[in-house]
């Protein structure tokens, strides 16, 4: 197993599609998170706010442990933001965790 980074960016506009796919986009995570595989995720706000209200998000970050490159992209491919139209592009690399 080891370590791979999810990059999303949103497409424009996005934080009404984000609503409508977010609880079965959480419930991947959360099996993730069962398993002992997740590491980190979360979105990135399009403003310098942790709560960025009506501007909505950017992109999101996801790192996750998969038995490999493939297995990681065919897991992100799946996700239910790339259905509902929220994300633009996604990229999938390996990650080495250094630190903590």
């Amino acid at each position: 197993m080891m370590w791979y980074a999810i990059i999303s960016d949103d497409n424009e506009n996005s934080l009404p599609l984000r609503a409508s796919a977010r609880d079965a986009h959480l419930e991947r995570l959360q099996a993730l998170t069962a398993e002992g595989r997740l590491l980190l995720a979360g979105p990135h706000p399009a403003i310098d706010a942790e709560t960025p209200g009506e501007a909505g998000f950017s992109g999101s970050l996801i790192v996750a442990e998969f038995p490999s490159l493939d297995e990681a992209r065919q897991w992100a491919d799946q996700d239910p933001y790339v259905f509902a139209g929220v994300y633009r592009e996604v990229k999938v690399k390996p990650f080495k965790l250094v630190l903590p």
